[in-house]
């Protein structure tokens, strides 16, 4: 099939059909016409690029599942087991982003807090103004794995 033809059926754009081409990660034949033709299979491999790459693989990773999966090295247990991987590596961003958020609002709050003495300060009450508070302190976020 025709390039067009495989872009239609599997819902990935020319362009992108031609740049996995140049990662290497597909190998159409060239007909004498200089056109490209894609074998049958090729619409599972572009598929399975496409879920790949929405799931946040990189090239390399989907050149070496794709080949492993080509030379008979991994079947679907090996990449039930990378997408596993991937989506632990997914729950372990997560996590750092959910406590560089923590430490934000804690910033913000301390902030405030600063903003507000210093608005008494310059508006003193009459009992006084309260202490000042120390610096936040500083958490380094946990870093993936």
């Amino acid at each position: 099939m025709q390039i067009s033809e495989l872009a239609r059926l599997t819902g990935v754009t020319v362009h992108a059909l031609r740049h996995y081409e140049r990662a290497g990660l597909l190998r159409p034949e060239r007909l004498p016409n200089g056109y490209r033709h894609y074998a049958p299979s090729a619409r599972r491999e572009v598929v399975f690029i496409a879920m790949s790459r929405a799931l946040g693989f990189g090239v390399p990773q989907i050149r070496s599942h794709l080949l492993a999966w080509r030379r008979g090295r991994i079947g679907p247990g090996g990449l039930a087991d990378a997408v596993q991987a991937r989506a632990d590596d997914i729950q372990a961003q997560i996590a750092a982003l959910q406590a560089q958020h923590q430490q934000a609002l804690d910033h913000v709050q301390w902030l405030r807090a600063r903003q507000a003495e210093q608005e008494t300060r310059q508006h003193p009450a009459a009992n006084g103004t309260p202490p000042r508070a120390p610096w936040p302190r500083v958490r380094r976020a946990p870093t993936p794995p």
